[in-house]
């Protein structure tokens, strides 16, 4: 089994920041690529963030010089730093990381956080 817990959600003012965590735990044995996507009411999921496991990283046009992503491959974790947070970013925001388990090095498979929600009062 493997599982992703997320932390750091919240409610902020405009203009402030906020630190996301998602930590992998459970039969992983490498982790691919690790991001972040967020879906907002009435709207589809979207990209956020992501980084492989080299370190290069991709943002989204919307968070490009605002939020920043980077990863603890010996915690196996990820984290999304979030600076200048504008009332648009409101979404519950997810982790994603696509990891080769224990037991099964030849398939790589993509897991889900359970979602926390941040939001962002103007």
């Amino acid at each position: 089994q493997v599982q992703l817990v997320e932390s750091g959600g919240g409610l902020v003012q405009a203009g402030r920041s906020l630190r996301l965590s998602c930590a992998a735990s459970g039969s992983v044995l490498s982790i691919n690529v690790m991001g972040w996507y967020r879906q907002a009411p009435g709207k589809q999921r979207e990209l956020v963030a992501k980084v492989t496991s080299d370190g290069s990283t991709n943002y989204a046009d919307s968070v490009k010089g605002r939020f920043t992503i980077a990863r603890d491959n010996a915690k196996n974790t990820v984290y999304l730093q979030m600076n200048s947070l504008k009332p648009e970013d409101t979404a519950v925001y997810y982790c994603n990381a696509n990891i080769i388990r224990i037991g099964a090095p030849s398939v790589a498979r993509n897991y889900w956080g359970q979602g926390t929600q941040v939001t962002v009062s103007s």
